[in-house]
């Protein structure tokens, strides 16, 4: 497992919410278009997420899953929608 896989398994571990429940919150609230350090003030203000974690998950929002998959997943897959449904 990739190193951006783990940081988006323990934020969801942290909080409950999976990847895709982020991707959909962030759009939401016009995230999606917003500067990376605009989302990890939102992840660390509303979630309780540590840098790190908000930085990756941040990246995720701000670049889209398909950019992330090709250049962090295992075999361009990133594993978004929640640890229990692999």
């Amino acid at each position: 497992m990739s190193g951006f896989q783990t940081y988006l398994d323990n934020a969801e571990r942290k909080t409950g919410t999976t990847p895709r429940q982020f991707l959909d919150l962030a759009h939401e609230r016009g995230l999606d278009r917003a500067k990376a350090a605009e989302v990890i003030a939102w992840l660390k203000t509303e979630h309780g997420l540590g840098h790190g974690h908000a930085a990756n998950l941040a990246q995720l929002i701000t670049k889209g899953p398909e950019a992330m998959a090709a250049k962090y997943g295992e075999d361009g897959v990133l594993h978004l929608d929640g640890i229990d449904r692999r």
